[in-house]
């Protein structure tokens, strides 16, 4: 019949007609998915190779693995975290990139694929593996964190370490290799526009391979301990006595820091410690001056006068 319709189709479909640019939009697709697996198989591979470096072996963590007794520790768990964060990452990107290859649109198909509402074993599939991966991660987090808090009972070396605005001072305790109290007194930092000279900065002396026990607190507001190359900070509370134990392994000089805002000066509040032979350690305590800095020094800026 001159002009009648398109042969009737069947109830519930529609008639389509696969057109330049249907074809087009399969080719795009095909090559976006090429494109996203090579990426994919790069960065894996880069990642692999590169994992021969220092650098990468330890997580781009700061200092060197055996700084102190604590860093191997603190290394392991630090790199062995993203090894296992990195393995269920790969598994994941590469189901995706299955599913949108797999189940991809394909050409001459019509409608929609056949609706699921819910799947039982793969949702507990999804349950289970992130718990297991977050009691695993809890396990060996307090493991090695009760490791590295264990105190020292007989310490070769116990130092208060106190912090104020903005420098620091430093006890070193009767008991062990020390065999009398003596100190050591930051004086504050001050801005005056010229670059820090890192030979006048409070500088901590500790023996090579003896254990170490370190009481921080603060004079006056909340400061924080941090030496980047031991892999530890821990914060400074006035009235309150924190603790570190360690043991340094490696002899050198490493920086420290504030890392707790605490006024105006803070970024000025830097020390160093220096880690060497016994006979040094003892020759730069009978330099100090005897005694101990104790609370009289101490105030609260809450009562400071207006």
């Amino acid at each position: 019949m001159r002009g009648s319709s398109p042969a009737a189709l069947p109830q519930g479909t529609t008639h389509q007609e696969e057109g330049p640019s249907v074809r087009s939009q399969n080719r795009t697709s095909s090559q976006r998915t090429r494109i996203i697996t090579a990426s994919a198989a790069a960065v894996v591979g880069a990642l692999a190779l590169s994992g021969c470096s220092s650098e990468v072996q330890r997580g781009w963590l700061p200092g060197d693995r055996n700084t102190t007794s604590n860093t191997p520790i603190i290394t392991d768990l630090w790199v062995n975290s993203w090894i296992a964060v990195v393995i269920v990452g790969v598994i994941t990107w590469g189901l995706m990139l299955w599913c949108i290859v797999a189940y991809r649109r394909r050409k001459g198909t019509t409608g929609f694929p056949r609706q699921i509402s819910y799947n039982l074993p793969i949702e507990i599939f999804y349950t289970a593996i992130p718990l297991f991966l977050i009691f695993t991660f809890f396990y060996f987090t307090d493991r090695d964190q009760r490791a590295i808090d264990n105190p020292n009972t007989n310490p070769d070396v116990t130092v208060s370490v106190v912090g104020k605005q903005w420098s620091w001072d430093f006890n070193y305790k009767k008991g062990g290799l020390v065999k009398d109290d003596v100190h050591e007194a930051g004086v504050q930092a001050q801005l005056t526009g010229q670059a820090i000279d890192l030979n006048t900065l409070p500088t901590l002396y500790l023996p090579v391979n003896k254990s170490v026990t370190v009481e921080l607190t603060s004079r006056d507001v909340v400061h924080s301990f941090w030496v980047p190359a031991f892999m530890q900070k821990r914060d400074m509370f006035p009235d309150k006595i924190n603790y570190m134990y360690f043991t340094p392994q490696k002899e050198g000089t490493y920086d420290g820091k504030c890392a707790e805002l605490c006024g105006e000066y803070h970024s000025e509040m830097l020390f160093r410690v220096k880690v060497v032979p016994e006979a040094e350690f003892q020759a730069h305590l009978a330099g100090l001056d005897k005694g101990l800095l104790d609370t009289k020094y101490d105030r609260n800026p809450n009562q400071n006068q207006k």
